[in-house]
């Protein structure tokens, strides 16, 4: 039978009394890229430090790559790459110093741990920057960096906390690209994040976690289903419309439209797409309505949860999982040989 690279069943883990992760269960699929998503505090990153064998559980079960993440902890460290929030590099190294060393602490000879210094370097983007001391690195270059140093030995199953916190958009972008080309070729990746768009941009499946539960799981598209499907919103010039506008709008709508006197706003539940937006058009404007704006909207990720919880996730609202000694706290490129820790 074929490996689960991740699976945990009933996994917890306390702070004292704080429960910073409530009974956790996940399956990741091999090939996978599988995403935690929620605010900071939500337990997400306790929940990592768990299965790469940082925390014991204070109940449950985890297997990585095979492994028990307690009584197999060397085999399971073995199997995995780390590239944990704020990074413990030296800044004093210089790029390639840094993947050299992490190389050779693995076993490889020296002259392969010189090549795969170089390949990784090329792989994020680096190689003009390798004899550069890490200290002057930029935050989305000691991010990438730090995960080069998770792949130096191309670990079967990598995670990778928070991966682009911090970091503008175009650095995340480009983080995007080389997280996407490394699931191609066959890697296995779990992954926290607070950002609704990361999550759609890279997960084939994600658990929305809050309070240190699980809340939801599905795909990005199942998830955004419980919310509904595409509506027209419009906002109109004159609030002595709004009954034209209602009128004209229910004639696309497959639900109630619902309308914001205040606001001068309108919401109407369609189904599709475009065609019935060019449609809504078409009647506004035979009733003479002006409007202000107007668009087609479909369900996001951030839609989902700020239905499930009544928050967003970017905002962090100081919850159980938020410890002291977990969520945000500093981490490190935790792929490191046993003996090395």
């Amino acid at each position: 039978a074929m490996t689960i690279p991740v699976e945990a069943v009933g996994l917890v883990h306390r702070f004292g009394d704080i429960v910073a992760v409530a009974g956790i269960d996940l399956r990741v699929e091999p090939g996978e890229v599988f995403a935690f998503l929620g605010p900071n505090g939500a337990g997400k990153s306790t929940t990592v430090r768990m299965l790469t064998t940082l925390l014991a559980p204070s109940a449950g079960t985890a297997r990585v790559a095979g492994y028990d993440v307690v009584t197999e902890a060397a085999q399971v460290r073995r199997a995995i790459g780390v590239a944990l929030q704020d990074a413990a590099i030296d800044p004093l190294m210089t790029g390639r110093e840094l993947l050299r060393l992490q190389a050779v602490l693995y076993g490889l000879p020296r002259a392969r741990a010189e090549a795969r210094s170089a390949e990784l370097l090329e792989r994020v983007g680096l190689t003009a920057a390798a004899g550069r001391r890490v200290g002057k690195y930029s935050g989305g270059m000691r991010r990438r960096l730090d995960l080069a140093g998770a792949l130096v030995a191309e670990p079967p199953v990598l995670f990778l906390d928070e991966p682009t916190t911090g970091l503008d958009p175009r650095s995340r972008i480009e983080l995007w690209s080389i997280i996407r080309e490394l699931v191609a070729s066959g890697t296995t990746l779990l992954l926290t994040t607070q950002y609704l768009e990361e999550a759609d941009q890279l997960a084939d499946d994600i658990v929305v976690v809050d309070h240190g539960s699980a809340i939801a799981r599905g795909r990005s598209e199942e998830l955004k289903a419980q919310v509904g499907g595409e509506r027209i919103e419009a906002t109109l010039a004159d609030a002595a419309q709004l009954d034209a506008a209602r009128d004209a709008l229910a004639v696309v709508a497959v639900g109630e439209v619902e309308v914001d006197g205040e606001a001068r706003h309108l919401v109407a539940p369609i189904t599709g797409g475009a065609p019935m937006l060019t449609m809504a058009l078409r009647e506004l404007d035979a009733r003479g309505v002006e409007l202000s704006d107007i668009g087609l909207r479909r369900p996001t990720l951030d839609d989902v949860f700020l239905s499930l919880t009544g928050h967003r996730a970017e905002e962090s609202d100081g919850g159980p999982g938020a410890g002291p000694h977990q969520e945000g706290s500093p981490g490190g490129s935790a792929q490191a040989p046993e003996g090395s820790r």
